[in-house]
């Protein structure tokens, strides 16, 4: 089975356990995300095509890493006027693998890995109050004047 799904202004042909480069998500690795954008799907008959989405259908995917594309080199040149730009782009990616395709409006399965399910776990435990400071036996005295430090002599002043 196989679905064309729409994200970051592009459209993929995905089917189960395909690894995919799309434009930058939000979540971190380890995290399931649904795209909801399904423009077909089919499987060894006939494709289902949506108007433009096809309803009630879904695709579970999970993040496997965010990170940032090669960077690219903008130059423009102007010949005989002594005009060079240049200028670079790194994209930012995210790279997701699909869990499922699913259709007539089923819910995902939550299958987290490992490392999600540890920190789901650390996020759980209540953590320790910070302690707080003592206060100070002595009051500070607002008109003190504040000592010089040792070794450097105090600026004369001039009587102009």
């Amino acid at each position: 089975m196989y679905a064309v799904i729409k994200t970051g202004g592009k459209q993929y042909r995905v089917a189960a356990e395909d690894t995919l480069i799309v434009e930058k998500l939000a979540g971190e690795p380890g995290d399931v995300i649904e795209f909801g954008e399904v423009l077909m799907h089919g499987a060894d008959g006939e494709p289902t095509i949506g108007t433009p989405f096809v309803s009630g259908a879904m695709v579970s995917a999970e993040v496997v890493e965010q990170g940032r594309a090669d960077k690219i080199i903008i130059f423009k040149k102007k010949r005989r006027q002594n005009y060079r730009r240049r200028n670079g782009h790194r994209q930012d990616i995210t790279t997701v693998r699909i869990l499922e395709i699913l259709i007539d409006g089923k819910k995902a399965k939550q299958s987290a890995t490992p490392k999600a399910k540890a920190e789901t776990a650390m996020a759980e435990t209540p953590k320790a109050k910070p302690k707080k400071a003592p206060a100070s036996d002595q009051a500070v005295d607002a008109s003190a004047e504040p000592k010089p430090k040792a070794g450097k002599k105090p600026a004369k002043q001039s009587d102009e």
